[in-house]
């Protein structure tokens, strides 16, 4: 399962894309819907996330940055 990294309580809102940029903070970028343009990244929360090698790292439902291990080579 998941373990939180980092507790920032960022409050989503809706339209919006959160992310880890490669700095390793929380970012946010509006999504593009019908002819609406996307982008405009802007960081939300400073946290400083040290990456590491086969986890994923996501913004979890308490808007916190969690991360998982990746599953690799898995069985028919």
């Amino acid at each position: 399962m998941a373990e939180k990294v980092a507790k920032c309580g960022v409050k989503k809102e809706k339209g919006f894309l959160y992310y880890l940029d490669k700095n390793g903070n929380v970012s946010r970028s509006k999504m593009a819907r019908g002819g609406e343009k996307g982008g405009g990244a802007e960081v939300v929360s400073q946290t400083g996330v040290k990456r590491e090698k086969g986890f994923l790292y996501f913004i979890d439902k308490d808007g916190d940055v969690s991360r998982a291990k990746m599953a690799r080579g898995r069985k028919k």
